[in-house]
């Protein structure tokens, strides 16, 4: 008698959520995120003015289907295809939506929804009252399907952060693979704490305070492209846990912000993904602090990044100093490593230690110009995280970029170049490479690297271009800025160290060497060890083949 009846819809609002429950099944019908909205691409002037803002939502019968399947008296019966009876009251200040399902017999099956004035996460209850002899079988089926919707800008771009991340009991928290295009599966059989359908942005999630007993887990991408991917979800709930009373959980739906999460469930904070550690450290301790302090007292997301980038170098100034330093060494001592190449022609073994040779007598470290750089790599790498992660960037202009969390179309192309570029060359992308290739310009001049390795540097700023042409256009914004930074230390620095400075300094650890009275490097004493060992095996080596041939 249940299988028919008149479908009834209650909307519930609150601060963040517009929600709409449904009789039949007493399912959660729609979710709407009242503060955010879907992507609009402004091609001009007039629609970005007319074109009307379309809500966001991540539950809706277009794209979402749930089932609870139960074996009732031997046979497979969907709870959720049932018409129930709905009824809504208050619990403090939040708003209590209970579907009952009363049987002819006097039992009960009652599912209760907790909705809270304020946040994205709705608690969610099973009981029963009479039903456990006529429901069989040890659990009941959890079953959720969404066909999820481009909600961003770049299709490409959000198949690849979408996925269903996961927490079980034994192995903690774990995902399926993002990038494939292939059919991903994952089947438990131990219990799961959690499952998260996640987008680039948001999270359509479900946590069990007990536990699921087991399930499966599956992403395809479908041909479709108003379809990004379709996630399905089998959860296992136990029937113990129905007739005690402790079929307890929470649908967290809503936005996947660093800030928010860490406390709807064990392990919850790493659906946003900031790298591997140490990235991961520096994102969590360093930037991401810093990067919500600014956002109390600036509020153009662009200027906080040209004020974050400033406060990056400024730390990082004295390891700048040092290898620029460095590299000013081997300017001058350029004409000198020259003549040694020159005297020796082709024995490079010879060349180079007659290059330790003098390394070794004007006090200079030739990799120590590499270390300061090496120990600001994880920097770089924070912020390749960071930007496609920042929830905060999403839809917030600057310039010309209408959204930093995604790439700025501003030169839009009638073709398509491959290799990932697109259809469009973004212009902060384009900066940002122009600069790099300046910047490596200037570092040539004070470098006596030659041949395929000085050309390679000029090959791998346009190798970025092409990857980098389609990220977000806060993290191209970013490196474009920090080059500009560095070319301003790089002024500052030169008013205080010259050439001359630096030969004065050589020539005086030059005749300190010769004295004997000069700081040896320990590093260039090894170094020159192992090079003549090295010249020494080669030696034997060359007489050995000649004992044979005589």
């Amino acid at each position: 008698s249940f299988a028919k009846g008149e479908e009834k819809i209650t909307t519930i609002e609150t601060e963040d959520l517009r929600v709409q429950f449904s009789n039949k099944g007493g399912i959660i019908r729609s979710l709407e995120l009242k503060k955010y909205t879907r992507y609009r691409d402004y091609k001009n002037a007039r629609d970005y003015k007319d074109k009307p803002v379309s809500p966001l939502t991540l539950i809706s019968p277009e794209r979402t289907r749930f089932n609870l399947i139960s074996k009732y008296e031997g046979r497979d019966v969907d709870l959720y295809s049932l018409f129930y009876q709905g009824s809504v009251s208050k619990r403090g200040d939040s708003t209590v939506v209970t579907f009952q399902l009363p049987t002819a017999e006097g039992a009960t099956l009652i599912q209760t929804y907790v909705v809270p004035p304020d946040g994205y996460e709705i608690r969610y209850s099973i009981r029963e009252r009479g039903l456990s002899q006529r429901i069989t079988g040890d659990n009941l089926t959890f079953q959720w399907e969404d066909d999820i919707k481009p909600l961003e800008k770049d299709l490409t771009d959000t198949r690849i952060y979408s996925t269903i991340n996961y927490f079980t009991a034994s192995d903690g928290f774990d995902y399926l693979s993002e990038r494939s295009t292939d059919v991903e599966t994952e089947i438990f059989a131990q219990p799961v704490k959690w499952i998260a359908i996640k987008q680039k942005f948001f999270l359509s999630s479900i946590i069990a305070s007990g536990q699921f007993s087991g399930g499966e887990i599956k992403t395809t991408v479908p041909a479709d492209t108003g379809i990004v991917k379709t996630a399905s979800v089998k959860l296992f709930i136990p029937k113990s846990a129905v007739v005690d009373g402790k079929a307890d959980f929470k649908f967290y739906v809503g936005p996947n912000d660093y800030q928010d999460i860490g406390h709807v469930a064990e392990d919850f904070v790493k659906n946003v993904y900031l790298g591997w550690p140490p990235v991961s450290w520096i994102n969590k301790y360093v930037v991401f602090p810093v990067f919500h302090f600014l956002t109390r007292f600036i509020s153009s997301y662009g200027l906080i990044i040209v004020v974050l980038v400033i406060l990056l170098k400024l730390v990082l100034f004295p390891l700048s100093y040092k290898s620029y330093l460095s590299m000013g060494k081997m300017k001058v001592l350029k004409p000198e490593l020259d003549e040694i190449k020159e005297k020796h022609g082709e024995d490079m073994t010879k060349v180079q230690q007659e290059q330790l040779k003098l390394y070794q007598t004007v006090g200079v470290n030739p990799i120590s110009g590499c270390v300061p750089v090496l120990l600001q790599m994880p920097i770089l790498f924070a912020m390749f995280y960071l930007f496609p992660a920042s929830i905060e960037l999403r839809q917030q202009p600057f310039l010309w970029s209408e959204d930093l969390s995604t790439y700025d179309s501003l030169i839009r192309l009638p073709f398509t170049i491959p290799f990932g570029v697109g259809d469009h060359i973004s212009l902060f992308t384009l900066l940002m490479t122009v600069s790099t290739l300046v910047y490596t310009w200037q570092n040539n001049q004070l470098t006596s690297v030659q041949g395929p390795m000085k050309s390679m540097q000029y090959i791998m700023p346009i190798i970025f271009f092409f990857v980098l042409n389609s990220f977000s256009a806060g993290l191209t914004f970013y490196y474009f800025v920090s080059n500009l930074v560095t070319f301003a230390q790089q002024a500052i620095i030169r008013r205080f160290v010259d050439d001359e400075k630096i030969k004065r300094i050589l020539e005086e650890n030059r005749k300190k060497n010769a004295t004997g009275s000069g700081k040896k490097s320990k590093f260039m004493t090894k170094l020159q060890e192992a090079m003549k060992a090295s010249e020494e095996a080669k030696r034997k080596t060359e007489e050995d083949k000649k004992k044979k041939k005589r």
